[in-house]
């Protein structure tokens, strides 16, 4: 999919430094300094639009998000959304997620969110994939012991492949759903995409994992 650019959406995230942070590399082991409280601190990646840390944040006050999103085009609607609603736990990171260990010290995460991220379905883009070994081993070391991943898609395909990934990198699976919207799954919020795929009929696939 081929992302539009929006005019002056680089400058416009720099009048923002107390959303999105900047020179992200001098917060590592201190975010909790940038959020003003020892609240577990939980991530997305690939955060989009906003919509989904929107939804938890609201529902979670007393939990800190950060959202992780690379193009300014797309997170520009993020930071609007945050503005709108006035939320001091939520903050917007506009980085690309390889670098996610320059950016955070081991232990200092308590939970990973990637939601809808692109399937990359070619065999040689399979180090691409979020949910790629080499991704976990990242996501691991930035979290405490025993954090999770919650996981949402509409691809079958990547679904399979990441429970395959999960199970063999040694995480446990819990709440694994095949039909997120016809579960007894409590407290979903979606995203866009999420929103879109479902009033099409379209089956959403769900999974935590959780790290020993």
């Amino acid at each position: 999919m081929r992302l539009r650019n929006k005019a002056g959406a680089s400058e416009e995230l720099l009048q923002h430094p107390t959303i999105i942070i900047q020179n992200a590399e001098s917060r590592k082991g201190k975010w909790h300094d940038v959020f003003g409280n020892n609240n577990p601190i939980h991530i997305e990646v690939g955060t989009g639009k906003g919509k989904f840390l929107t939804g938890m944040s609201e529902l979670h006050p007393d939990i800190n998000y950060i959202g992780v999103e690379k193009y300014d085009s797309v997170i520009i609607s993020a930071l609007e959304r945050i503005q709108e609603a006035g939320m001091p736990n939520f903050k917007l990171l506009n980085e690309d997620v390889i670098n996610l260990t320059s950016y955070f010290e081991q232990g200092e995460l308590d939970q990973v969110y990637i939601n809808f991220t692109d399937p990359w379905p070619k065999n040689r883009h399979e180090k691409r994939r979020l949910t790629h070994e080499r991704f976990l081993r990242m996501y691991e070391q930035v979290m405490k012991k025993n954090g999770e991943i919650h996981f949402k898609t509409d691809n079958q395909a990547l679904f399979e492949y990441s429970l395959h990934s999960f199970s063999k990198y040694g995480m446990i699976l819990n709440n694994v759903s095949l039909d997120l919207h016809k579960s007894d799954i409590e407290g979903n919020i979606m995203t866009e995409y999420e929103e879109k795929f479902s009033r099409k009929g379209m089956r959403i696939y769900r999974c935590e994992a959780q790290f020993r």
